[in-house]
């Protein structure tokens, strides 16, 4: 039964980048909103808080990526300034 599972495998293709390019295009809409909060006109914010920021978002970052590699590795917790 060849066919059910190349036919399984395409299903799982197929959901795999339905499901990649809506999240990824949400996470790019995101960090562009994360990005208009550099307007010093409209908020005030020091160098501190952007490291914490950009760091937050690294570690986040960097935590996803590696989960394509290894298992049992968890981001965990909500971000905070």
């Amino acid at each position: 039964i060849p066919g059910m599972l190349e036919k399984r495998m395409r299903n799982k293709r197929q959901k795999f980048v339905e499901l990649a390019e809506a999240r990824v295009n949400k996470a790019l809409k995101d960090l562009q909103l994360i990005g208009n909060l550099s307007n010093s006109s409209a908020y005030e914010f020091t160098e501190a808080d952007i490291r914490k920021i950009f760091s937050a978002l690294q570690k986040s970052l960097d935590t996803a990526k590696g989960r394509f590699s290894k298992e049992n590795e968890n981001a965990g917790g909500d971000f905070r300034l």
